[in-house]
């Protein structure tokens, strides 16, 4: 990623449309605002754009090495084997991009004696393009695939997804997920909102002008040990809470565990994290609404306190460069540079990508949720 935050914006259908509604309706939320950009069912990003991949907006990790996935595939095995290799399990992947990563970790799992033979795989995808090519990608890998729209839904329903015990795996989905955000004005929270500049005919932040949050008491929200100052930013979402509450009541129903990585914070804290990415760089949240790819830090100390509410147990969060150095990622990168001399290089700096305190390996943070009754998730206790 790279470039400094673009502040130009550009006319889209979705822009003209927000504008439109905003005109008729008044100021819009922050998550309003998000929701739309990438799921609007006409103009949405994530409803018509692949996105992934060094021809597209950003590349995953899965898309750096293929080591990520395969370790990633390892990791469910060994938990399969602490569940007690049940005959039957739910292999769940929230998010999946073009199925790369579950491509690798299927490959990587044939190691490990009847692991494949007991999967029911279902991935929870809602942008149709993706959909096609994650189909592509996993049509001869010999494991049976169901696909869902809606993560909430197919965790609930166990129409959907049956009540075996599940493993459920996310990387970079609860980024996307929209946030709120409220801003400390003249000594009390404010719900930040969109608005339309009349006179330059622009999409800008504004605050709302009602008093107190419409969301709520500002205090069952903010920790008390922050100490705002004005102007300052605090994000929340209640897509990671409602995400933690579906995977404790599925596994109050069978053995369940998650593990779920994406880039945030560990503590919850002040600021504006919302951004948009455009070719590899990132731009203004307004560059280009529904043609840009919109997400927000992830607050993994309020995910951990839901999943904790939710019945389940929360091993780390832990960086990724952590998470992936106890899995292994060296030796299994030494291994494939061994084997593959000729692409010695590019494993290398995949890998180093990954894992590096500068980048990638402390940006991001991997986190596990899992019924009590099953022992600490590998790698992240």
């Amino acid at each position: 990623m790279s470039g400094r935050p673009e502040t130009a914006q550009r006319e889209t259908p979705l822009a003209a449309k927000l504008k439109e509604r905003i005109r008729r309706d008044g100021p819009i939320g922050v998550d309003d605002y998000m929701q739309a950009c990438l799921s609007d069912d006409e103009h949405g990003y994530y409803r018509r754009k692949p996105a992934i991949g060094a021809a597209g907006d950003f590349i995953t990790a899965p898309e750096i090495s293929q080591v990520f996935g395969e370790l990633i595939g390892l990791w469910c095995a060994v938990v399969w084997q602490q569940m007690g290799s049940p005959a039957r399990v739910n292999l769940v992947e929230l998010g999946p991009g073009r199925g790369t990563m579950m491509r690798d970790a299927l490959r990587a799992s044939r190691i490990v004696p009847g692991f494949r033979e007991a999967l029911s795989l279902h991935l929870v995808e809602s942008n149709a393009t993706l959909r096609a090519a994650q189909a592509a990608t996993l049509d001869t890998c010999g494991v049976p695939c169901a696909f869902h729209d809606d993560a909430l839904m197919a965790l609930a329903k166990s129409k959907y997804i049956g009540d075996e015990p599940t493993i459920v795996v996310a990387n970079e989905f609860l980024d996307a997920l929209p946030i709120v955000q409220l801003e400390f004005r003249d000594g009390r929270w404010c719900d930040r909102v969109v608005t339309c500049n009349a006179a330059r005919d622009d999409l800008q932040f504004g605050v709302d002008p009602s008093d107190g949050v419409p969301h709520g008491h500002a205090q069952a929200f903010v920790p008390a040990r922050l100490s705002p100052k004005e102007g300052d930013i605090f994000e929340l979402s209640v897509h990671p809470s409602r995400l933690a509450t579906a995977l404790g009541a599925r596994g109050y129903r069978a053995p369940l565990a998650a593990l779920l990585v994406d880039y945030g914070h560990a503590a919850s804290g002040l600021g504006d994290t919302l951004q948009g990415v455009a070719g590899q760089a990132y731009v203004s949240p307004f560059h280009a609404p529904g043609e840009t790819d919109l997400s927000a830090q992830v607050d993994f100390e309020r995910f951990a306190t839901a999943a904790h509410s939710a019945g389940l147990a929360v091993d780390g969060p832990v960086p990724q460069g952590e998470f992936l150095g106890r899995l292994g990622i060296v030796e299994r990168a030494s291994r494939l540079m061994a084997a593959n001399p000729s692409q010695a290089a590019a494993i290398e700096a995949g890998a180093v990508r990954l894992i590096a305190p500068s980048g990638m390996g402390s940006r991001f943070l991997a986190i596990g949720v899992r019924s009590p009754s099953l022992a600490p998730l590998p790698g992240l206790a």
